[in-house]
């Protein structure tokens, strides 16, 4: 047997400062599409993810909960595996920054770096983003604030080591000319090299004294190693990697990586230092390094604050995983931003899964079942019009390998969805239920299920990395072993004799919009409520403060649902003479019924807002636990009492 070639794909690692959002979890999606596509293709493939988990910030955070920061981090990256777990990713290796094995190589890289003259100590004024640790000129901010996040920077003077990256520079340089296919996409490339390298290239604070949360260089144990080169060999730490030459075999066999799939803002840090650190350590270049555009919701980055963040599971709540799966790797462009919202969503669901995939599949084997008691047949009655449908079948397949080769994944799922088109043409254009009144033309009709059976299976086929489970689902109902490539080199691979099931399934439901945004904003609501909960627990207020605030008892004297909102309550309430319209998230908890003559605490001075289209006058207090929530009751008071 042919030994398989290996195939080493990373993605960046997630650093675990919290939950990932949908924009975070696009890569690990990318990342397992091309995975599971070099599988199907016959590689040995090694794909390995995780996280980074030192660091101010981590620190912080740990602290502000009153937690180390090993407990902060163990919580985290929990919660970041479970995103990507609950995207069904086929990931080999989930490494941790935090990993005995690789904090000792980093102490051994640090000490390598220095005893051959490439790291020096000195000391580093700058100003500095905590959010981003990275430092900046003042030439570099943005209306004097951090130019990637837009937080806010704050002078630093701190003794540090340096790496010497001048002393590299040149020879990247010519690296990047001789391989014109190292840096993609193409823009990311000039970018890298008219903004940084033409320019010189600053030597790189490689160490920080200022926190103690990281790798301690063991020869200077008041520094820890900054977040480059700890965060960064996680790429050869991961194969086994020893700088002393004792290297685990898996490392030989993988390095240098076919792919560093990461996100644009880090592409500086892949293409310039990464490559500078592995020609210190005279190791090979990676072979590909792709920095992908952002996920976007609307037009805007995803920000807990904004209210417009969107977290994997509650997506996979709403679609279903393979569907979210498709979602993500269907609306990003090769070079461009990608922008979603949950109309988009909703509509592409609806014509490209539910419609375009799941009718042709589920109406194809009804007709099977009807007209042949489910038993595939071929007796190859075709006509001419049949060339083009298996002409679109295996230009298919060329067309996915060659829009893979490119990591255009959108592209090659694009190519999927127009052979599905074809099959729903195909069914207009032969008409199976006409051609099952004649007799005479039993064997015509045949051959139409099969071509379209047929048909279907290579479009299962190469959907299997992007949408795993459905294509499964799909071969499963056709009882077919031909799930491989090679069965697609030919038209005709399904096996005739063989029986599709009796009964298939739905493999997407069609989506009610107003149903699906209504859980939409309900979820945002949730997340909100988080976020306010913990600026409120985070910041102390004066009794002044709290003066501010008017409260009052009120009665709720009418309650309906409200029009455009399922979870949506729009109550009437008398606070004393006056009569109040108030708009509350709380109809997963409360009927209209329910809430008639309660007496609540209204918060009365708050600005009226409009929400979907109905004012509110003021708020309700109420808690949450979970996802049930309870309203604050008083008794005894009367309708205007004012609470203080």
């Amino acid at each position: 047997m042919t030994e398989k070639k290996p195939y080493y794909l990373t993605t960046a690692i997630a650093y675990t400062s919290g939950k990932p959002h949908i924009g975070n979890v696009y890569e690990i999606v990318l990342a397992d599409s091309i995975a599971r596509w070099k599988r199907l293709e016959g590689y040995d493939v090694r794909f390995q993810t995780g996280t980074d988990e030192h660091g101010q910030k981590v620190e912080d955070r740990a602290k502000a909960e009153g937690v180390t920061p090993k407990q902060f981090v163990d919580r985290v990256a929990g919660v970041i595996k479970g995103q990507f777990d609950c995207m069904n990713i086929s990931y080999d290796k989930f490494i941790r920054t935090t990993d005995a094995y690789h904090e000792k190589q980093v102490q051994k890289i640090f000490r390598k770096l220095y005893d051959q003259g490439d790291i020096y100590k000195g000391e580093y004024e700058g100003l500095y983003c905590k959010e981003c640790e990275a430092f900046y000129t003042p030439s570099q901010l943005k209306d004097g604030r951090c130019p990637v996040c837009g937080g806010e920077v704050t002078p630093m003077k701190e003794e540090a080591y340096f790496f010497r990256m001048s002393k590299y520079a040149d020879r990247l340089m010519k690296y990047i000319e001789e391989h014109p296919h190292f840096i993609q996409p193409e823009s990311r490339k000039n970018e890298m090299i008219n903004n940084f390298l033409k320019p010189g290239l600053q030597d790189l604070c490689v160490s920080r004294t200022s926190f103690s949360w990281g790798v301690p260089v063991d020869f200077d144990p008041k520094h820890v190693v900054y977040v480059w080169i700890d965060a960064l060999s996680n790429y050869i730490t991961g194969l086994g990697y020893d700088v002393d030459g004792h290297s685990d075999p898996m490392f030989t066999k993988y390095w240098p990586a076919d792919l560093h799939l990461i996100g644009k803002d880090i592409i500086r840090f892949h293409t310039i230092y990464w490559p500078i650190m592995l020609m210190a350590l005279d190791l090979p270049l990676p072979k590909q390094i792709f920095g992908h555009p952002w996920l976007l919701t609307g037009d805007a980055k995803m920000s807990k604050s904004k209210g417009n963040v969107i977290y994997a599971d509650d997506l996979c709540e709403l679609f279903g995983q393979d569907a979210v799966r498709f979602i993500m790797l269907h609306e990003m462009p090769f070079a461009q931003d990608g922008h979603v919202t949950y109309e988009l969503m909703i509509d592409r669901i609806n014509a490209d899964l539910a419609n375009n995939l799941g009718n042709l599949v589920n109406r194809t084997i009804t007709m099977q079942n009807k007209y042949f008691n489910g038993l595939v047949q071929n007796p190859h009655a075709d006509e001419p019009g049949d060339e083009d449908l298996k002409a679109k079948a295996l230009g298919t397949v060329k067309v996915v390998h060659d829009k893979m080769e490119e990591l255009r994944v959108a592209d090659s799922i694009d190519a999927i969805l127009e052979l599905l088109d074809r099959c729903n043409k195909y069914i207009d254009e032969n008409e199976p239920w006409v051609l099952a009144k004649d007799p005479e033309k039993s064997a015509r009709l045949a051959t139409v299920l099969y071509n379209l059976l047929e048909s279907i299976r290579f479009a299962a086929v190469l959907l299997q990395p992007y949408l795993p489970v459905t294509a499964e689902r799909i071969l499963n109902q056709l009882n077919t072993q031909a799930r491989d490539l090679a069965s697609l080199e030919t038209f005709g691979g399904l096996e005739a004799g063989t029986t599709v099931t009796s009964a298939p399934e739905i493999l997407f439901m069609r989506l009610n919009e107003k149903e699906v945004l209504a859980k939409a904003e309900a979820q945002q609501q949730a997340i909100l409520a988080q976020v306010k909960a913990k600026q409120e627990k985070a910041a102390e207020i004066t009794v002044q403060d709290f003066a501010k605030i008017e409260l009052k008892v009120g009665k709720v004297i009418k309650c309906e649902k409200h029009p455009d909102a399922d979870n949506l309550l729009v109550e009437q309430i008398d606070i004393g003479g006056e009569i109040r319209q108030i708009v509350s998230g709380i109809a997963g908890s409360y009927t209209p019924g329910q809430m008639i003559g309660k007496q609540v605490v209204v918060i009365t001075n708050l600005r009226p807002a409009v929400i979907r289209g109905v004012k509110s006058e003021g708020m309700l207090l109420a808690g949450r636990d979970g996802k049930e929530m309870a309203v604050v009751e008083v008794n005894g008071l009367k309708p205007g009492t004012k609470i203080s």
